[in-house]
């Protein structure tokens, strides 16, 4: 019988894991394009058990949003040292495109998006967590719901 490599959720691995999503302002996000893996850098704002970026036309990633609105997205940034000693969050997330008028909480992490938001071929996406795994640095591993990544 092979051992779980997840260890309970506690309240230390919990605000860890919001600490992530509540600072989070890039990540990288995997979606399907044409049959395959793609990973793309985006810019993010936390927004209350989900997460919300622009994107572009001209992005891959925005296409393949529409076509398979579930995708993975990385945050948590490396410091000195080991990169693979830092904590990192992956959260399964579904996609919907929402209207720009939203977009308060996003400019408010993203100030510069100000400059290219009116544009139209830029849309509104929220990520809503479906569900993630904390890796908290070596042996530090736990599965989490959307209700452990709320305050």
């Amino acid at each position: 019988m092979e051992k779980d490599p997840f260890r309970p959720i506690d309240d230390d691995a919990r605000e860890l894991a919001w600490r992530l999503v509540r600072t989070a302002r890039h990540g990288a996000l995997a979606v399907l394009l044409r049959g395959e893996p793609f990973a793309s850098r985006i810019a993010l704002a936390p927004a209350d058990g989900s997460f919300l970026t622009l994107v572009s036309d001209l992005a891959p990633h925005t296409d393949a949003l529409r076509q398979h609105p579930r995708a993975s997205l990385m945050i948590g940034e490396p410091g000195k040292g080991d990169p693979l000693a830092h904590p990192r969050l992956t959260v399964s997330v579904a996609a919907e495109f929402i209207d720009k008028q939203d977009a308060a909480a996003y400019l408010a992490y993203q100030p510069k998006a100000k400059l290219y938001i009116g544009f139209s071929d830029f849309h509104l996406v929220r990520l809503t967590i479906c569900d993630a795994l904390l890796n908290g640095g070596f042996g530090k591993a736990y599965r989490m719901s959307p209700a452990d990544l709320t305050a």
